[in-house]
C-alpha cells in the first residue's frame, strides 16, 4: 500500500515537500524514470485510481490560494460515467490526474489532453500518465489566459510512455471533456477575451470574483461538434445573477445543457460545500433538461459523506434512462425553465420534501403529561436544594426565606395538581 512514508521512501526523500522537485529530476531521465515506475509497481498494481490524491491533498495542495480540492472517487465515477466511451478526452484542471485516470481506465486506447497550473502537481500528473503508458499531451500553465510555460508529449511505448517537451501547445478538440476546476476562484477578465471563440457567443465574461463560467466555456470550446462535457461546480452557478445569469441563459438557449446532478455535501476532503455536475452536449435532439437531486446518495463515514458504487449506479441509470423519479429526478421542459427565469436551482424542479407524520391526540397528551412530570420533579429538586441554603447573617437569611417562599408559591401556581393538593416544601 502506498502510504505517505512509502512514497517518500521510493522517491528517496525525507520530507514530502521535496517530492515535486525530486520527481522533476527523475522524469527527465528515461532510465531513472522507468526504474522508479518499476519500484512503484512492486508496491501497487491497481492502476485504476490516482495513488497520490490523499498524499498531494495533505502535503502539497493550496486550498486557500488555488482552491485545490481533489475529486472524491464516487463523484469521479459519476462525472466520468455520464460521458461513456470516447477516443479522446480533455481535462483542463487535471491536478495529479484523478479524473483523467478514471477516463483512461474506461477508455485505455484513447488520447488524453491535460492542462494544469500548479508547479507541484504537474510532475505527479506526468508520472501518473507515463506509468500507465498513455498517449497524452500535458500543458503546464494557465487554462484561462491560455499561457503555458511548458508542454509535454507522452507517447505510448512497449511498457511506459516516453516523455518529450514540445515548443507550443497543439490545437485540440476532444470528444469528451471532464473538469473539476477551482471553485469560484478570482480571475482577470480582459475585454479582448470577448473576441475569442470560447467567449464571443456570450457577450459577457464571468465576473472577476468567480471564474466558474470562464472554466466552463473554455472547456466547452474544446469539444468537437458532437462532444460531451461533464464539469463539477458549486451550486451558485445554477442561480447566481448578473453576468453569470446571462451566460447561463445563453447556454440554455443554445441547447447545450443536458443535465444537472446535485451531489452530497461534505464529500470533499477540504470543503463541506455541495457540488453539482453539469452535463453539456454540443449536439442534442431534445430541448428539455434532466435534474437529479442526489444530495442524499451517500454513506456517512465520520465527518465525510461517501458516494458509494450503488449510489453511482442509481444516478447513472437515471441519466441513461432519462426518467423522472419521485423525489429524485425530473425531466424539465424548456418552457418551465424559461418560466423560472432560467434559474436552475434544483429544488425548484425536484421536490424532495417529506411531510412529518402528525402524532395522534393521545400521543400529544401523553407527551404533555411527561413534560409536566419532568417540570414538577425539577421544581421539587430545586426547592429542596433551596431549603438547604443557610445565610451568614439574620438579614440575609430573611431575604433567602422570602425568596424560597415566593418560589414555592410560583411553583404551586405553575404545575397542575389535584384538588386540595399542596406543594409541601417548607
Amino acid at each position: 500500500m502506498l502510504t505517505i512514508d512509502k512514497i517518500n521512501e521510493l522517491l528517496e526523500i525525507k520530507e514530502s515537500f521535496h517530492a515535486s522537485y525530486k520527481l522533476c529530476d527523475i522524469l527527465k531521465n528515461q532510465e531513472e524514470r522507468e526504474n522508479l515506475f518499476f519500484a512503484f509497481l512492486q508496491e501497487e498494481q491497481d492502476l485504476s485510481f490516482d495513488w497520490f490524491t490523499e498524499y498531494f491533498q495533505e502535503e502539497h495542495s493550496d486550498r486557500k490560494g488555488k482552491k485545490q480540492d481533489f475529486t472524491p472517487d464516487g463523484i469521479i465515477k459519476v462525472a466520468s460515467g455520464v460521458l461513456g466511451v470516447t477516443k479522446s478526452n480533455a481535462d483542463l484542471c487535471a491536478g495529479t490526474g484523478g479524473l483523467t485516470i478514471k477516463r483512461w481506465s474506461e477508455n485505455p486506447e484513447a488520447f488524453f489532453y491535460c492542462e494544469e497550473f500548479s508547479d507541484r502537481a504537474v510532475p505527479f500528473l506526468i508520472f501518473n500518465l507515463a506509468i500507465r503508458n498513455v498517449d497524452a499531451v500535458i500543458c503546464h500553465g494557465d487554462s484561462l489566459t491560455r499561457d503555458f510555460k511548458a508542454v509535454y508529449k507522452l507517447t505510448r511505448a512497449e511498457r511506459y510512455s516516453t516523455v518529450e517537451e514540445l515548443e507550443i501547445a497543439p490545437e485540440f478538440k476532444a470528444e469528451t471533456v471532464i473538469m473539476n476546476p477551482p471553485y469560484s476562484m478570482p480571475w482577470k477578465p480582459e475585454k479582448e477575451y470577448l473576441g475569442q471563440e470560447r467567449f464571443k457567443e456570450f457577450e459577457v465574461l464571468a465576473p472577476k470574483s468567480k471564474s466558474d463560467y470562464a472554466f466552463l466555456l473554455t472547456g466547452l470550446d474544446m469539444l468537437d461538434e458532437n462532444g460531451t462535457m461533464s464539469i463539477i461546480l458549486p451550486h451558485g452557478v445554477l442561480f447566481r445573477g448578473s453576468a453569470e445569469g446571462s451566460i447561463r441563459k445563453r447556454l440554455i438557449e443554445m441547447n447545450t445543457l443536458d443535465a444537472v446532478i446535485g451531489m452530497p455535501d461534505k464529500a470533499f476532503l477540504a470543503t463541506d460545500i455541495p457540488t453539482a455536475i453539469l452535463v453539456l452536449r454540443k449536439h442534442r435532439t431534445t430541448t428539455d433538461i434532466l435534474f437529479i437531486d442526489a444530495a442524499t446518495e451517500c454513506t456517512k463515514r465520520g465527518k465525510q459523506n461517501v458516494v458509494e458504487q450503488h449510489h453511482v449506479d442509481r444516478i447513472l441509470h437515471t441519466v441513461k434512462e432519462r426518467q423522472s423519479v419521485d423525489k429524485f429526478s425530473k425531466v424539465v421542459s424548456l418552457e418551465e425553465i424559461k418560466a423560472n427565469d432560467f434559474n436552475l436551482n434544483i429544488p425548484r424542479y425536484v421536490d424532495t420534501f417529506e411531510p412529518e407524520e402528525v402524532p395522534s391526540l393521545a400521543e400529544i397528551v401523553s407527551d404533555l403529561k411527561e413534560v409536566d412530570a419532568k417540570i414538577e420533579k425539577s421544581y421539587q429538586e430545586l426547592a429542596t436544594m433551596m431549603q438547604e441554603l443557610v445565610a451568614s447573617d439574620s438579614k440575609t437569611q430573611k431575604e433567602l426565606d422570602d425568596f424560597t417562599r415566593y418560589f414555592t408559591e410560583r411553583a404551586n401556581q405553575y404545575r397542575p395538581r389535584k384538588r386540595g393538593e399542596q406543594l409541601s416544601l417548607l
